[in-house]
């Protein structure tokens, strides 16, 4: 969001999906997250390394963070961390992807009706 931290992809993205858990929620305080899984090793940080910040839930996956302005940029997977959940809300242009499921519906926010969208979904996480 502030611009401090940049970072590029020199692979095309493998996937995309919307998350519907209850911490997805929490940390965008929207219905759903938008993420893209980079392929390893694929993500670089150009600017603001230093200004990277990371919380650990006890049960999830490392969030990174940018310390200025708090914008979410990544989850890294906890048991394999070359592995990088991007968030297409840190995209400055297109991403070239777009979601092909949605996960964790059964936590869907009561309040927002997932969209009627064609995709598969899944109550729980996503099919490996």
């Amino acid at each position: 969001m502030c611009g401090a931290v940049r970072f590029e992809i020199g692979e095309p993205l493998v996937s995309a999906i919307y998350c519907h858990c209850t911490r997805c929620q929490r940390r965008t305080g929207g219905a759903w997250s938008a993420s893209a899984l980079a392929s390893p090793g694929s993500v670089r940080v150009l600017q603001g390394e230093q200004l990277l910040r990371s919380w650990s839930p006890e049960d999830g996956n490392p969030k990174v963070f940018c310390s200025e302005c708090g914008s979410h940029l990544w989850a890294q997977d906890r048991d394999d961390p070359g592995r990088l959940f991007v968030r297409l809300g840190s995209f400055d242009t297109d991403p070239g992807i777009r979601p092909s499921m949605h996960q964790f519906t059964a936590d869907a926010a009561p309040w927002e009706p997932i969209p009627d969208d064609g995709l598969p979904r899944y109550p729980e996480r996503r099919p490996s």
